[in-house]
């Protein structure tokens, strides 16, 4: 008998029915420390009390009235954004696929405004992960999602980085032409393996964009919002996007994306070249209101820091502790990875029998994404449910040897 839920999921077989601050609790009532962080959407834990505040306060007042009228919370929370980026505007929407959507419409519009309308072409990096819409799995290029889909969709041009700064920009460079309108990149690769791109690669891509009269498009859903130690991972470079796209810990896990971008990269998009139902709605903009308070209140992103400094340098540690188990670790702020020497999806349910949440990436690497809130007391218990695991690990295969 076909399932009643569509079974597009490997689900792993346990049910969380409650969270609190950085544990998750299943229906059997074991408790778990979470490194994962619903794929970094619950950026300030669980059943966060001034999450849930707002969101109940507005629950009780109104839920929903479309766009066809002013929303008072996407005025207030649009003006925080935009004060506190590159942004000129920004449009909110419920999920970062869509937000990926709009950024790809707004890329070509702009062109086609700007007298360019043969310019349709995004340019994307290999590893890369923008969502499941069609035009999304298109820019990603993985062929694991579009297999089964038709054929692929015009316009997406893709670059493999081999980490040769020279190299990779002359494979960018031979794919821009008179097609090209933007390019589009994560500045630190979340699910391709919690790759670094090296600043200077990325600063070089926005002299390219500068060159040739192209967009540059920051996908910071899973990055942006402090995850890295800023307010955006482009924070750390020194130059800017001209169009990013938001989501995940904008909402703390309920669903609210957002596109940000400057005058001159938005001026295409006039009234009717895009809209959405939900998107913007009282709940949501509630919820990212207070989300962004918290993130820009003084000492938030200094803790995010000082917690990232010591997770990083104590899971270095770890990876000399145990060199049969892990090869390195990776990353930036609290998005970190573990490059495995076994089996990373083994080492992932092994850590979950301990009681430790952890995520898959690509790249055989174990990714962890912490609440940004997590303490120091937790770091240290989540690094000791790491070494549990790993010293489990060799104490099988020294078993079977």
């Amino acid at each position: 008998m076909f399932p009643a839920l569509l079974p597009t999921y490997n689900r792993t077989d346990v049910a969380f029915v409650r969270g609190e601050g950085s544990y998750l609790f299943a229906e059997d009532g074991k408790r778990y420390l979470d490194f994962g962080a619903g794929i970094a959407v619950a950026a300030f834990g669980h059943a966060n009390p001034r999450l849930v505040k707002a969101l109940t306060e507005q629950a009780g007042k109104l839920w929903h009235t479309s766009n066809l009228y002013r929303v008072p919370g996407q005025e207030s929370l649009s003006k925080k954004l935009v004060a506190n980026t590159f942004a000129d505007t920004c449009f909110f929407v419920n999920s970062g696929t869509e937000a990926i959507e709009l950024a790809i419409k707004m890329a070509r519009r702009y062109q086609f405004v700007s007298g360019h309308p043969e310019r349709f072409h995004i340019i994307s990096f290999a590893g890369a992960f923008h969502g499941r819409t069609y035009a999304a799995i298109n820019a990603g290029g993985n062929e694991k999602y579009l297999e089964g889909f038709g054929p692929r969709m015009p316009g997406f041009d893709q670059v493999t980085l081999k980490g040769d700064l020279a190299a990779d920009l002359d494979a960018v460079k031979k794919l821009v032409g008179r097609e090209t309108a933007a390019i589009i990149i994560e500045p630190l690769q979340g699910e391709g393996g919690v790759r670094v791109i090296s600043p200077d690669f990325l600063k070089a891509l926005r002299k390219l964009c500068n060159d040739n009269g192209l967009l540059l498009i920051f996908d910071e859903i899973q990055t942006g919002l402090g995850r890295t130690g800023k307010f955006f991972a482009y924070d750390w470079l020194g130059f800017e996007p001209d169009i990013m796209t938001v989501a995940k810990a904008l909402g703390g896990g309920f669903p609210v994306g957002a596109v940000l971008a400057t005058a001159e990269a938005g001026k295409g998009m006039t009234v009717g070249t895009h809209g959405t139902t939900y998107g913007g709605n009282p709940l949501g903009m509630a919820v990212g209101n207070e989300a962004i308070d918290m993130i820009l209140e003084p000492g938030f992103l200094e803790h995010v820091n000082r917690i990232a400094g010591y997770l990083q340098q104590q899971l270095g540690a770890l990876v000399a502790s145990h060199p049969d188990v892990f090869e390195s670790v990776r990353g930036q702020g609290l998005m970190l990875g573990l490059k495995m020497k076994t089996d990373a999806g083994a080492f992932i349910a092994a850590a979950r029998a301990n009681g430790l949440i952890v995520l898959p990436a690509g790249d055989n690497v174990v990714r962890l994404l912490p609440p940004l809130t997590l303490t120091e007391e937790e770091a240290r218990e989540g690094l000791n449910l790491l070494n549990k695991t790993a010293s489990g690990f060799e104490a099988e295969k020294a078993a079977a040897q």
